[in-house]
């Protein structure tokens, strides 16, 4: 039986990616997390409580390790031999990189290098996946969509972050001959959401009544847009590339496969806050507001291109708009995760 270790378990989109491998495989799964901000062993708790079963619980360990600091030996024991390292771990909040920029250095880049020495020590790692983010390609100009390979144009600590981890995976492929595979996903949303994210607190003031801030261009007619995309079909793509073993050309020496994660429709926010107002019958109220002024080091839009897993076999399961009704539902019957 193979085991998968995840870093960040008690994080939002790990969480989605434990409970599909409980219930697509039969690997044992090792989380590694601190359980800060955004780790919350309440969303482990609500999967294996009551979207498992008992044999499914059973294959779930949690270890309490800091990846700022090294593996000791100790925790390693407690880790023991791992067939894959899917390292999803990470400060995500671009506002608290604004705020603590060296701590996304540890967080994303120190805390990387770690998990990729352990990695390296495992006689029998078939694969690791670096969990990487659209934001490493900088805003994206009106009918551009980033492919995997394109340069890196970082506009905020959190995304110079998470491109040096990403440099960091490519260099172990490179020099060590390390198994690795990189992904690129963006706005991803779904159920047990931190409440401060966009979707949730959209959700939470429609249901209020309150003003819904829609951040825009400078002249407060051009609504940010994204590709908006459920925690469960990253879960899907995610064990969709694990079945498979690609090998791709050179890109001027580095040969580490990058895959883009992307979901099918591009929404623009005035538009997502629509769906989750008509999915609650209630009226949206809402302002535009420059994103500049009020959002330094964000941009208006970010793009992938989703032709690479769309041409190997991969596409998200649902609409996006199905899955934002759901997802509106789900939250407000369950309104402690707001």
């Amino acid at each position: 039986m193979k085991t998968a270790l995840i870093t960040g378990g008690a994080g939002f989109i790990a969480h989605h990616l434990i409970s599909r491998i409980l219930k697509e495989t039969d690997w044992n799964i090792v989380t590694l997390d601190r359980l800060d901000y955004s780790g919350n062993l309440n969303r482990l708790n609500d999967i294996l409580l009551h979207d498992c079963t008992p044999e499914q619980r059973q294959r779930v360990r949690v270890v309490f390790h800091d990846l700022k600091a090294e593996l000791n030996p100790l925790v390693r024991r407690e880790i023991g031999k791992v067939d894959y390292v899917l390292h999803l771990a990470a400060g995500s909040h671009v506002d608290r990189s604004i705020d603590y920029p060296m701590e996304f250095v540890m967080d994303n880049v120190v805390g990387t290098c770690n998990i990729l020495d352990f990695a390296r020590s495992q006689d029998n790692l078939e694969r690791f996946l670096y969990f990487s983010t659209d934001e490493v390609f900088g805003p994206a100009p009106d009918g551009i969509k980033y492919k995997e390979n394109d340069r890196y144009n970082s506009t905020n600590p959190y995304s110079a972050t998470k491109a040096g981890g990403e440099e960091l995976a490519v260099a172990y492929q490179n020099t060590y001959g390390m198994p690795i595979y990189i992904t690129h996903t963006m706005n991803v949303f779904g159920e047990r959401q931190h409440p401060e994210k966009y979707i949730p607190m959209c959700i939470r003031r429609v249901r209020d009544g309150d003003c819904v801030t829609i951040h825009s261009d400078n002249t407060r007619t051009i609504p940010g847009s994204r590709h908006y995309i459920h925690a469960d079909d990253v879960a899907s793509a995610v064990l969709f590339l694990l079945g498979k073993d690609i090998i791709e050309r050179n890109y001027g020496g580095a040969k580490c496969p990058k895959f883009n994660i992307v979901g099918a429709e591009e929404l623009n926010n005035l538009e997502l806050a629509q769906i989750i107002a008509d999915a609650q019958g209630r009226e949206l109220n809402y302002e535009l507001v420059d994103f500049h002024s009020s959002r330094p080091g964000h941009d208006l839009r970010y793009a992938l291109d989703g032709d690479k897993m769309k041409t190997m076999g991969w596409t998200p399961a649902k609409s996006v708009r199905e899955r934002i009704a759901e997802v509106t539902a789900w939250t407000l019957n369950n309104e402690r995760w707001l």
